[in-house]
């Protein structure tokens, strides 16, 4: 069948992309799904800072790729072998399949799965096949979704199903923003009633770990973020205080708040920077969290003492250590309940069409969450 999909050819292109256009709305050929895959018809699909990244060439991916990630659909046709789906159920994308049978998979470790990752960086779905061309020309997939199109073909490992009565737009939100934030605060860090935190970076999965981090009860929620704006947004979401990051002296504000440093500190700003930050705002025994992707070459200087002597604990976390078919309905339970209000976080829709314009306003730092709208 023939899709339209924003298509990346070449990285590294000047801004505003609004002028420069590196998303090419290209006409694509997408064939049927085969064994274990399923035809998706997007429906909604979130711009996130990782699309940005691919854009900009500091996360390097095979070109040419149709990219997106974050989003929510119908499902269309079922390849050989699904047998637990059906046409017309309702659907969000999940951004690592799982293979279920490779080492971290049989740890109820999901995100980590290694052939996952291994065709996440070849850009082909979980098969090692390649379902988009253009012109005859393979057009890789980016990390299993390529989701800024009319329609994709994906692993059944990358799709949970959801109830139907949850809006696209919001339903998008639980596959990137909300599985990574939430689940950095609940799975990774497993924060519990009382505990104080820090988040510092607050996009959309910087705001949804704070949101995580209220609905698991933490004391304190201190945001931390450059912008006046979003710092304000945290406030109106529930952040018990805000520091900016351009203060000098925020690092000693955040201990003076916590009585010495936080339980847990979140860093999602993808900044060397803003982690060595995340660190020093933390308290001995005390626990940092990264799930910021800087570039590849990025380093962190670290006092190896402390994290002895204070027993420290630093960790990474990668779509929020989440195991997708369990979390994101608990997190969709959650929102229902109005304890996880992530539609908060939407910034408005926009057509397929402006989606070069929708990541000048990202980069510029305008918006938490823009939604393509098919």
């Amino acid at each position: 069948m023939k899709i339209r999909a924003a298509t990346l050819r070449q990285t590294g292109a000047s801004m505003p992309y609004a002028e420069s256009k590196p998303l090419e709305i290209a006409e694509l050929d997408l064939d049927p799904p085969g064994q274990g895959e399923v035809l998706v018809r997007i429906r909604a699909a979130g711009l996130c800072h990782s699309d940005l990244s691919v854009i900009n060439g500091s996360r390097p991916r095979p070109l040419p790729m149709a990219i997106g990630h974050e989003a929510a659909g119908e499902v269309v046709e079922l390849g050989e072998g699904v047998d637990d789906l059906e046409v017309g159920d309702h659907v969000v994308l999940a951004f690592v399949p799982s293979c279920g049978h490779c080492l971290p998979c049989a740890e109820g470790r999901p995100a980590l799965c290694e052939p996952g990752a291994a065709a996440n960086g070849k850009g082909t779905l979980l098969t090692g096949s390649i379902r988009l061309k253009s012109h005859g020309e393979p057009v890789h997939h980016h990390i299993g979704c390529s989701a800024f199109a009319e329609h994709a073909v994906v692993s059944r490992r990358s799709i949970v199903k959801i109830d139907k009565d949850l809006p696209f737009n919001e339903a998008a939100l639980f596959g990137c923003a909300v599985l990574t934030g939430v689940g950095a605060v609940v799975n990774t860090a497993k924060v519990q009633a009382g505990q104080t935190t820090v988040i510092i970076g607050l996009g959309g999965v910087g705001l949804a770990a704070l949101l995580g981090a209220i609905s698991a009860g933490a004391a304190q929620v201190i945001a931390v973020d450059l912008s006046d704006d979003k710092l304000t947004i945290a406030r109106d979401l529930g952040a018990t205080a805000t520091v900016n990051a351009r203060d000098a002296d925020a690092v000693d504000k955040v201990r003076q708040l916590t009585n010495g440093g936080a339980d847990f500190a979140f860093e999602f700003a993808g900044s060397e920077k803003a982690l060595e930050s995340a660190y020093r705002m933390t308290r001995r025994g005390g626990t940092t969290v990264t799930a910021g992707l800087p570039a590849p070459t990025a380093t962190l200087p670290l006092n190896i003492v402390s994290l002895v002597a204070e027993e420290r604990t630093l960790k990474g976390s990668y779509i929020g250590t989440c195991v997708p078919v369990r979390d994101i309905p608990r997190y969709v339970a959650l929102y229902k309940s109005g304890r996880l209000p992530v539609n908060k976080l939407l910034s408005g829709e926009i057509p397929l069409d402006e989606i070069n314009e929708g990541f000048d306003r990202l980069h510029r730092g305008e918006v938490i969450r823009l939604v393509v709208q098919m």
